[in-house]
């Protein structure tokens, strides 16, 4: 069976805003590992200005912190990091990918459209990230269904189903990663929500920054509203969790 670890590989600190994480997973089976999303990632916190640009960093609030890196995460948890052998990303967004290049063997598993959007040079994706070349495998439209939506399967060789679900919005190819776990699915949602309470109002001051930061705000909107849908229909055999809040990052 395929055990998950939450871990937070990273923490932005916006003034005026709630601190929030960089909560990834760590999809462990047997010698075999794989991450979902990779937070802030070593090369970051050893040349952040480099990599990612005095600006970027203020606006974000990108905190540099080695033990929160997703290799020194794995090493706590006695892995090792050489067994990462896939990725599977929500997103392109910086604050997802800074851990790319510390796993230069793993396999990039990202949709078709957001790639599009990273290879392409995109103003909001860093190219730094890419420099050294990720070996990239992508995902297009499926007929596949899981509770309605789009699923896209991820081929990461564990017993544990793994799907894409399109969210579109915040960025253009922007996807959840659930994970099927003894009955029930694991739902990472990414950046399709920054607070839980997102989920149950529109008022809520993040909201606005969640409005700014959408390539596609309708479709933000409509991809929350599905969000919303599992949790009062599916709640019973979905468990879904965003990147940022960190009040969905378990403890242990």
């Amino acid at each position: 069976m395929t055990t998950i670890h939450h871990i937070n590989c990273g923490t932005l600190v916006v003034p005026m805003y709630p601190t929030v994480v960089c909560h990834c997973l760590l999809l462990h089976e047997g010698k075999h590992l794989a991450l979902v999303d990779t937070g802030i990632g070593l090369q970051d916190v050893h040349n952040p200005i480099k990599r990612l640009g005095q600006q970027l960093i203020d606006m974000a609030g990108f905190q540099f912190n080695e033990p929160d890196t997703a290799v020194r995460r794995i090493e706590a948890l006695g892995l090792d990091p050489n067994d990462v052998r896939h990725i599977v990303l929500t997103h392109g967004d910086p604050d997802h990918t800074g851990g790319l290049s510390d796993f230069p063997n793993a396999q990039v598993h990202m949709s078709v459209e957001e790639h599009t959007q990273v290879a392409g040079g995109h103003w909001r994706y860093v190219s730094t990230h890419f420099a050294h070349g990720p070996c990239w495998k992508t995902y297009g439209h499926s007929a596949r269904q899981w509770f309605g939506l789009e699923a896209r399967p991820v081929d990461v060789g564990f017993s544990s189903e793994v799907l894409l679900i399109p969210l579109i919005g915040h960025t253009l190819g922007h996807c959840g990663v659930a994970v099927q776990q003894e009955g029930r699915w694991l739902f990472h949602v990414g950046d399709a929500y920054y607070l839980r309470a997102e989920l149950t109002t529109d008022e809520h001051p993040v909201s606005q920054i969640a409005t700014q930061r959408a390539d596609d705000d309708a479709q933000r909107r409509a991809s929350l509203e599905q969000l919303r849908r599992l949790v009062r229909d599916h709640g019973d055999k979905i468990d879904i969790i965003s990147y940022h809040d960190l009040a969905e990052l378990p403890l242990s």
